[in-house]
């Protein structure tokens, strides 16, 4: 059967179906004060304890609230997006004023650390369920998925804070100071148990699918939960983590060390590495591509049209072919979406409106590609940085004075950014066009809010739809294993014809001319570092505003260049006369150093375990 994010030969009690949608298991919570026995008496609690496993999956993309009491993202912790217009705490990242007891610190690391101890004692429990309703194959299944799932849940812990306590067991309520004085395992041992625990589960749900499951228990597709695939590919996404320059041999970790004395990062860089995590991927390529996964793609007898539809549609699609892993959501897109719409002060009762103020940085915008697939620095791209056109973008339904910087774009630039002038993608009812306007007494401008309006005179439009009912958050997705691969590739083979044509399928399905030496590419980069820095590139522009940038800069070591460059934007505090809003301006400066790489261990962990240490300058 076809493996996506489905789950594989997922079953449902004999003769009753105990969930009727795809949702309802992962949005069940258990009861807590349920004793071991009634939680294994039966597979409707034995379920939910599961479920519980996969609650912590974080969606801070797409809700506010996403790290406790704050508005968060880590998109506006890279150079794509901001809330510089509201005065949320989540600013701090940017202007490094964090101490090791910030809110985002103290909330994510028991968060995560919630799941790792619920998988573990659902593990060593399970086999111990009722018999009559957890036969053997749902408890085999059962025990695969919350494997896979601590192995994810640790990984998502160490790209944050590095280096993390591994918890074999379950720690009990009555365990002494002793029991509970734990170190922090070292970085390259956390990479093995997780790959292990992902191979183990792979090689369990393997085993079950390709086995005979039981006549009387039909199969119920359950999306959002852990499959072959997802084992596979979080294995690459920790393998590729590895081989960064974070981790392999960063000489500024070289003298990190537990209290006694055990190194916890890797002191040599490792060439290997990156072939491993070349490997890793091409795996999962080889057995799930195109059966199981492929690129999303819509058929329209306009290239242009098709490339943009698919690009905006691939997010917002839920559990199309391309998402390997996503959240599984019950209650649409929360807060994200209001986000995102325009304030559109004036509009009817029928135009949804929105908060308006989460702003896209200049940076992300300039980094978007011209329609012929150059760069906008490139001499050939054709691009224009001043004056007016009138230009019809692929969402509008007819020309509009444009601001020459947006016109002749790539098709994922007007699939991911709102700017001035732009046609909305709700209309109401409302008898008049709905336009966005950015500029200071516009629809959607400073003037109409002391706080809902976009700081740089740009709004994130990748995921924002007309309805908020949507079932699912993609985390992972096909487009970034191919990044992955072509990234590994280079690191460890440059000029491996693999790299171009993985890095060609991206840009294919963006609309866009592919490297090459036909008379309809462009030129393809000529050595392994011009290689990397298109690599890069096509990351930015693929996976914008996807919660994937901000660990980039942080793994190539760019971080303390690229989150030290100031922000701009439009100048909102500019009318439309005299074209004042179209100056480039600058909005804020902010900063990034050398201990912001890492995130701070709790400040109240640290108080309370004697062995475990601080990460470098906090």
């Amino acid at each position: 059967m076809k493996l996506k994010i489905l789950l594989l030969g997922f079953v449902i009690a004999v003769g009753i179906a105990v969930f009727s949608s795809c949702s309802k298991f992962l949005d069940q919570v258990p009861d807590i004060t349920l004793s071991d026995d009634s939680i294994f008496a039966n597979l409707e609690n034995t379920q939910k304890y599961l479920a519980q496993v996969y609650a912590n999956v974080p969606d801070p993309y797409a809700n506010r609230g996403g790290w406790g009491s704050d508005d968060a993202s880590f998109n506006q912790l890279a150079d794509e997006s901001n809330y510089f217009a509201i005065n949320f705490s989540i600013n701090a990242f940017s202007y490094n004023t964090l101490s090791a007891s910030f809110g985002a610190f103290e909330y994510l690391w028991p968060e995560y650390y919630k799941p790792v101890r619920t998988a573990t004692d659902f593990i060593n429990k399970i086999d111990g369920a009722n018999s009559r309703e957890v036969n053997d194959y749902l408890k085999a299944h059962f025990k695969a998925e919350a494997r896979a799932m601590r192995a994810i849940f640790y990984f998502w812990l160490l790209r944050l804070y590095g280096p993390v306590v591994i918890l074999p067991q379950p720690l009990s309520i009555s365990a002494s100071n002793d029991d509970l004085a734990l170190s922090r395992a070292p970085f390259d041992s956390c990479v093995n148990y997780i790959v292990g625990q992902l191979d183990t589960a792979y090689n369990e749900l393997k085993a079950i699918s390709s086995s005979s499951q039981p006549s009387d228990l039909p199969l119920n597709d359950e999306y959002g939960r852990v499959t072959t695939g997802v084992c596979k590919a979080y294995k690459e996404q920790v393998l590729l983590l590895a081989a960064s320059p974070l981790f392999n041999g960063n000489p500024a970790y070289a003298g990190v060390t537990n209290h006694d004395g055990t190194h916890l990062f890797p002191a040599q860089f490792d060439k290997n590495k990156w072939k491993t995590a070349a490997d890793a991927a091409k795996a999962f390529i080889d057995e799930f591509v195109p059966g199981t996964y492929k690129l999303y793609t819509v058929n329209n007898s306009d290239p242009f049209m098709a490339a943009y539809e698919a690009c905006r549609d691939v997010i917002s699609t839920d559990w199309n072919d391309e998402w390997i892993f996503a959240k599984s959501l019950s209650n649409g897109i929360g807060t994200y979406n209001y986000n995102g719409i325009p304030k559109l002060v004036g509009y009817g009762t029928s135009v949804p409106k929105g908060g308006g103020f989460l702003a896209a940085n200049q940076s992300i915008v300039d980094a978007f590609f011209m329609k012929n697939g150059y760069p906008i620095a490139d001499q050939n791209s054709n691009y224009q940085s001043t004056g007016f056109s009138d230009f019809k973008s692929p969402y509008d339904i007819k020309s509009r004075r444009t601001f020459n910087q947006w016109v002749g774009r790539e098709p994922r630039f007007y699939a991911d950014i709102t700017y001035t002038n732009s046609y909305w993608l709700d209309q109401g009812s409302s008898s008049d066009e709905v336009i966005v306007d950015f500029t200071y007494s516009g629809s959607s401008g400073k003037s109409r809010s002391d706080h809902d309006y976009s700081s740089t005179g740009y709004l994130v439009r990748k995921n924002i739809t007309k309805s908020n009912d949507r079932k699912g958050w993609c985390h992972l997705r096909l487009a970034q294993i191919f990044l992955d691969y072509a990234e590994a590739l280079n690191e460890y083979d440059p000029g491996n014809p693999d790299i171009l044509k993985y890095l060609n399928l991206i840009r294919s399905r963006a609309g866009i001319a592919e490297y090459g030496s036909g008379s309809d590419m462009i030129p393809a980069p000529t050595s392994q570092n011009a290689m990397r820095k298109a690599i890069h590139h096509e990351r930015q522009v693929e996976l914008a505003f996807e919660g994937v940038r901000y660990f980039d800069l942080r793994r190539w070591l760019d971080a303390a260049t690229e989150l030290n460059k100031p922000v701009y934007g439009m100048n909102v505090d500019g009318e439309n006369k005299d074209d004042a809003f179209y100056q480039k301006t600058l909005i804020k400066n902010i900063s990034f150093t050398q201990r912001c790489y890492l995130w701070a261990i709790p400040s109240s962990e640290i108080r309370k375990d004697e062995n475990l240490v601080q990460n470098p300058g906090w």
